[in-house]
């Protein structure tokens, strides 16, 4: 006798009990790939340009968590706005792990994006419920910048990300978002803001923590507030109807919520930089070849007039990219050249404008399938010629694209050396990096609120006075003796002076580290 197997089948509509099936949406699956490719991109290329001050920041903190010295000099820190809210977890969490400031500035990267992504995605379905949206904002966002390399600070090219990731600016553009994203929601839909559970936070509540997160925006990186705040008003200015008094007094509590958090921060005055021109004058180059490295974004300007024909001049991608073209125009007919530094956001409108409108459901009229496809061009010719690099190994590249920057490392000389003793160095390379590790440089690199420009000007005086090949060794020994200094790090093509002792080389470019008798 065969046995019979009884198969049991489920009732009809039992499988709803069980709750619905999760599936990732496109962002999600693209989201994470992309996330895990950038960071290995940018994990296997060396640190390099700002990377060495953000990491003497955290090494300034992790040695004085209160009262750090200034970053890069034997001088005092007071007043300084590297020591945002953002530096100071830096250190803590620093001191707590026992980590040098190169290895968390290098461990930054990875979660500064993931705060990038998800608040794109996030702002993204604010704008448009079309689940492709944040996939094509993100490739928009990378890659349609223009054919020349486009590199700084708060510029988040596919390019420049494998550098600029692990700097302030980035989870400062990434926390925009996420504040962009609870403006628009609270601006179109009406609905309170809330940061807790389903109960969430008393609307009045939710304005002053969204005005919070503008005011920690202001302290983490004071230039990407600024388009912040245009941002802001932007989608408030095209969303909220019905301005009713109660209505306007939640965006003021917002407002000053976000200056009180500026306001309270003990370890610098954000507002004394209003009026700080001493940047100005290096920051004039933004300017310089704006088509070659931002032209290829000029793709979006059809999708943004499309807007402001479908919802009038009070769109807020239309709003937001006139505010802050206005601002950057501004920068450059005053000569408040820093203000240059917002032009990476100011795509941002045209990037997005350009995404929604592709992410369009189907069938497509011929003029957004002729804007698809040269779109689609624009993108792989930008891909090709500036940004392939960024992603393919050099030993991977059958065509030999143009790598990201490959700085040397200075801790063979940081053995050397102690924390906070002073160091002249004539590299390039060696000036931006060597704070990094612990040691102070005789003359500031840049400019900082917390040191007077003249004494800094000073100080790059009397550093060039010491190089001089015609300095005699009094002249020399009487600057050695004014700023304390221990160490010299000199390039190969520059002569060690006499008095000094070479300790050690460098193998790869030559740079000799000697130490000056006490």
């Amino acid at each position: 006798m065969s046995a019979q197997v009884l198969v049991r089948r489920p009732p009809r509509g039992a499988t709803a009990l069980r709750g619905r099936v999760w599936r990732p949406t496109p962002f999600q699956v693209f989201g994470f790939l992309f996330w895990l490719v950038m960071c290995l991109a940018y994990w296997r290329v060396p640190l390099c340009c700002d990377a060495g001050q953000h990491a003497a920041v955290v090494e300034r903190l992790r040695a004085d968590l209160l009262h750090p010295r200034h970053p890069t000099a034997d001088l005092p820190g007071a007043g300084s706005p590297y020591y945002s809210p953002y530096a100071v977890l830096q250190g803590a969490f620093a001191r707590l792990a026992g980590l040098s400031g190169w290895e968390v500035v290098r461990l930054a990267g990875p979660v500064n994006l993931l705060v990038l992504l998800t608040g794109l995605n996030r702002f993204v379905r604010v704008l448009t419920p079309r689940p492709w949206a944040p996939v094509l904002a993100l490739a928009a966002m990378t890659l349609l910048w223009g054919v020349e390399r486009a590199w700084w600070s708060g510029w988040l090219s596919l390019m420049s990300m494998t550098g600029t990731l692990p700097y302030p600016s980035a989870l400062a553009i990434g926390l925009t978002f996420w504040a962009w994203t609870w403006t628009g929601t609270r601006a179109r839909d009406g609905r309170p803001v809330r940061f807790v559970g389903p109960g969430g936070l008393p609307s009045w509540t939710g304005y002053a923590g969204l005005g919070a997160v503008y005011g920690l925006i202001l302290l983490v990186h004071p230039i990407t507030s600024v388009a912040a705040v245009l941002g802001a008003v932007a989608l408030v200015a095209g969303w909220q109807r019905g301005w009713r008094p109660a209505v306007a007094g939640r965006w003021a509590l917002a407002g000053g919520a976000a200056l009180l958090v500026g306001a309270v921060w003990p370890y610098f005055d954000v507002f004394a930089l209003t009026g700080d021109t001493s940047v100005d004058a290096m920051h004039r180059r933004l300017y310089l070849d704006l088509g070659g490295r931002f032209g290829l974004a000029l793709l979006g300007l059809p999708a943004l007039w499309l807007r402001a024909r479908r919802e009038s001049w009070r769109d807020p991608l239309v709003l937001m990219f006139a505010l802050e073209v206005a601002v950057v125009a501004y920068g450059w007919f005053s000569g408040h050249y820093t203000y240059g530094r917002i032009l990476g956001l100011t795509l941002v409108p045209l990037q997005f404008a350009l995404a929604v409108e592709l992410a369009a459901p189907r069938p497509w009229p011929v003029w957004r399938r002729a804007l698809a496809v040269v779109a689609a061009g624009a993108a792989c010719v930008a891909f090709l010629a500036v940004h392939a690099g960024a992603v393919v190994p050099r030993s991977l590249d059958p065509v030999g694209f143009a790598q990201p920057p490959r700085w040397p490392s200075y801790g063979w000389a940081a053995e050397y050396i102690e924390p906070g003793e002073v160091v002249i160095t004539d590299g390039y390379y060696a000036v931006h990096a060597i704070a990094g590790h612990g040691p102070n440089l005789a003359a500031p690199t840049w400019p900082d609120a917390a040191v007077d420009e003249r004494e800094r000007l000073r100080r790059v005086a009397a550093v060039q006075a010491y190089l001089d090949p015609a300095s005699t060794p009094a002249e020399r020994a009487a600057i050695a003796r004014r700023y304390a200094v221990r160490w010299l790090l000199l390039t190969r093509w520059r002569q060690v002076p006499e008095e000094a002792v070479v300790v050690a080389w460098s193998s790869r470019t030559g740079e000799v580290l000697a130490r000056l008798p006490e």
